[in-house]
């Protein structure tokens, strides 16, 4: 497995500045949308029961999404140690 800390500075921070880091990524939507129906579920419906179980989906989606950022920046880094 790859060791960021064993990588060049330089390297290191040439690639992570070359990783897109816009806010508003599908990710960021999802999860607000998620919250949004949530709380639609739980006050305005009263199905307080799916509005938690919809409420935990920002954190599952946003996970995914750092999970996936970070698998690309590894490869990024993997492909600059070569």
């Amino acid at each position: 497995m790859y060791d960021v800390t064993e990588a060049p500075e330089e390297t290191a921070v040439d690639t992570v500045e070359g990783v897109e880091t816009d806010g508003l990524t599908p990710a960021v939507l999802a999860s607000v949308g998620s919250v949004a129906l949530a709380l639609y579920f739980y006050y305005v419906r009263g199905d307080k029961q799916r509005g938690q179980f919809v409420g935990f989906w920002p954190v599952t989606i946003l996970g995914l999404a750092s999970y996936f950022k970070l698998e690309e920046i590894r490869q990024m880094l993997a492909e600059n140690d070569e």
